[in-house]
């Protein structure tokens, strides 16, 4: 048996996707900068996928810019924007972002940039006038906060924090990395200046995703070399990625509601289930999220335990971010709600995704209750 349960951290790679790019990495191999006939084939096929991305989130193909990933997507973000926003400059992140943003946003601070961190409350939400008082101060040009959290799933509420944001001046920037195909994003309704992609979170290949900008943002390229992606990102593209990172785009426009019905079913199937066991705290329960993810500690028990107890059955989860795992570390993110350290260790995530069952959710609820029962009496017994 296996059952994987963990879509947050990633997607397995559509079918119709596999096909769209296996053309680009059999025999369209020219070079997309190239003028002849191979070299216009490929950058043709970038076109089209830029204008499926495109179409997603409602802007026009021109404000895409593919990128390696979220990760240099982020950081292009920030330190773009705050290159050229002038010394002394300030920025404002939210204390639950993803390290790709809370690193590079460290990293700047480093060089000297003023930054300052919005705080949440105990569901996780971005404290309205901690992120006002926040942007208010003088001479911030950017602020970053995420559309859904990776590892508890709640939504903020980019667009009013943008209004806010815009208020004083002040350039919004959201990773919506977790949230793409799971809520329905108009980029221009957000307000944002800026906006991060990845295609491995929508059944697409890893390695690939995109900064959406608004027309006239002006950002300093990371990577200097030819005039790739408007001059924004140098470097000869991953023609077969982008492909496939467009069908997976083209494939997430229809269905939204169907997707998210169904994850949404099969995690207050788990979540009811959890909530009769002892010792089970489950996170964020009381705001909007995510329809596929479930965040949950138990009491006594370390989160790295239960999921490798979980995985001894087959079942794969996450003990949080799939680019913090093993680190040793409590979530960051729960930390921030003010969870107390231990019960943080203890932290689980469950993502579901569109193929997932209703069977193989029972199993993973009848794995948890022998589990949890199990790991509670040892641990009753060392004491």
């Amino acid at each position: 048996m296996s059952i994987y349960l963990d879509h947050n951290a990633t997607t397995p790679v559509d079918d119709r996707v596999v096909d769209a790019m296996l053309p680009y990495l059999k025999g369209g191999y020219g070079n997309p900068s190239s003028g002849h006939r191979f070299g216009r084939e490929s950058q043709q096929a970038i076109q089209c996928a830029r204008e499926r991305v495109a179409a997603l989130i409602g802007v026009q193909p021109a404000q895409v810019v593919f990128t390696s990933g979220g990760t240099e997507a982020n950081n292009l973000a920030l330190k773009g924007v705050m290159a050229l926003a002038g010394e002394n400059s300030g920025l404002v992140v939210s204390a639950i972002e993803h390290s790709s943003v809370l690193q590079p946003a460290t990293a700047l601070q480093a060089a000297g940039c003023p930054l300052a961190v919005a705080g949440v409350d105990g569901d996780g939400k971005v404290k309205s006038d901690a992120f006002e008082q926040a942007v208010s101060k003088k001479n911030v040009a950017l602020a970053s906060v995420m559309l859904a959290n990776n590892e508890t799933g709640v939504v903020q509420d980019i667009a009013q924090l943008s209004e806010v944001a815009r208020t004083h001046g002040v350039r919004m920037h959201t990773d919506a990395v977790q949230a793409l195909g799971k809520l329905d994003i108009d980029f221009s309704a957000l307000g944002v200046a800026a906006m991060s992609l990845s295609a491995h979170k929508i059944y697409g290949p890893k390695g690939v995703g995109a900064l959406v900008v608004e027309k006239g943002l002006r950002l300093q390229p990371m990577l200097h070399g030819g005039v790739h992606e408007a001059g924004l990102r140098a470097g000869t593209e991953n023609v077969a990625g982008i492909v496939g990172f467009g069908m997976a785009a083209e494939l997430m426009q229809s269905g939204l509601i169907q997707r998210t019905d169904h994850c949404e079913r099969l995690r207050q199937r788990v979540e009811q289930a959890l909530l009769k066991m002892a010792h089970v705290v489950v996170f964020s329960r009381q705001v909007t999220r995510l329809s596929n993810t479930l965040f949950f500690a138990v009491k006594g028990i370390e989160g790295a335990t239960l999921l490798m107890s979980l995985d001894r059955d087959g079942i794969a989860v996450s003990s949080g971010s799939a680019c913090t795992s093993g680190s040793g570390k409590p979530s960051h993110v729960l930390l921030a709600m003010g969870v107390e350290e231990g019960l943080a260790h203890g932290a689980i995530r469950v993502s579901f995704g569109s193929r997932n069952t209703v069977e193989e959710v029972d199993l993973l609820i009848s794995s948890l209750q022998r589990q949890i029962k199990s790991l509670l009496k040892l641990n009753s017994g060392w004491a």
